[in-house]
């Protein structure tokens, strides 16, 4: 008798959640579709004393949302040294990439710059990538900057074509070289003061590509007065549009407030990801 009430209860229970994975899948799909389908790779880059897991928020909330299913890993060993993690299908597409930098505390903005070279050239020779996409924090910026700074005239090399550049500290750190939050902008957004990275930096307007980088400057304000995320005053972030006038394809900006706009939880924040999304691949 219980075997009897037993089969056709199991019989609904498979239905129920058979249908429910088909219209889980369906929505998937139609999710997708409102998004670009390219074989262009985003790099994600971690901030100083970090690791690839400061990402997996952003990362994950991007294969939620249907943009990509894959998703890999650049190690990056303390000398140099970049082994990949994972391996990506003949048909993927809008393919992830978390570089995770072993030695996550060189102050040497160069040497990032050198490491990530690394890893772009092992992307290119694995997967014969010619075009690149960046998604960076905190240090992560400063990364790609010096990158920039030194290949961005090099042909030979995986072009950049989308940047997101969240917390950048462009012109000085708070309690660093910013130490009272002095950083001022004028009417063209060029800092009064210049912090010796950032004079540096000038040569961008030189090594960019001209009109080929689309950009978008994600920066938090905790609106408690310090026009700041407690780590980067909004100047410094900021600062990065000088920098790049005239050079690059489009420019925007994008301010997070509140408790979440700290500087750690920028990464970990719903608006941030979703701004993301829709900037390097919604249709």
């Amino acid at each position: 008798m219980r075997r009897k009430i037993l089969w056709p209860l199991a019989i609904v229970i498979l239905i129920v959640f058979g249908g429910g994975l088909i219209v889980s899948q369906s929505l998937r799909e139609n999710a997708s579709q409102q998004y670009e389908k390219t074989k262009v790779p985003t790099l994600f880059l971690h901030g100083y004393g970090s690791s690839y897991r400061a990402e997996k928020y952003l990362v994950n909330k991007i294969v939620k949302a249907g943009v990509t299913q894959n998703v890999i890993r650049a190690n990056v060993s303390a000398n140099g040294k970049v082994t990949l993690s994972g391996a990506l299908p003949q048909n993927a597409y809008n393919p992830l990439i978390e570089v995770n930098f072993e030695n996550s505390r060189e102050k040497d903005y160069r040497q990032n710059g050198k490491w990530l070279k690394n890893v772009i050239v092992k992307l290119q020779k694995t997967y014969g990538f010619t075009k690149f996409n960046v998604v960076a924090h905190s240090m992560g910026n400063m990364t790609l900057a010096y990158y920039m700074l030194d290949n961005g005239q090099n042909k030979k090399l995986p072009q950049l074509q989308k940047q997101v550049n969240i917390a950048g500290h462009y012109n000085g750190i708070l309690g660093v070289d910013d130490t009272a939050n002095e950083m001022k902008l004028d009417a063209e957004g060029k800092p009064k003061q210049m912090a010796k990275p950032y004079q540096e930096l000038l040569k961008l307007n030189e090594t960019y590509p001209q009109n080929q980088v689309s950009v978008l400057n994600i920066y938090g304000d905790l609106k408690d007065g310090s026009d700041s995320d407690g780590r980067v005053s909004n100047a410094s972030s900021l600062s990065e549009k000088y920098l790049l006038r005239n050079v690059a394809k489009s420019y925007q900006t994008l301010e997070i407030t509140g408790k979440n706009a700290q500087h750690s939880k920028l990464h970990q924040n719903a608006k941030v990801a979703q701004a993301i999304i829709n900037f390097i691949w919604k249709k």
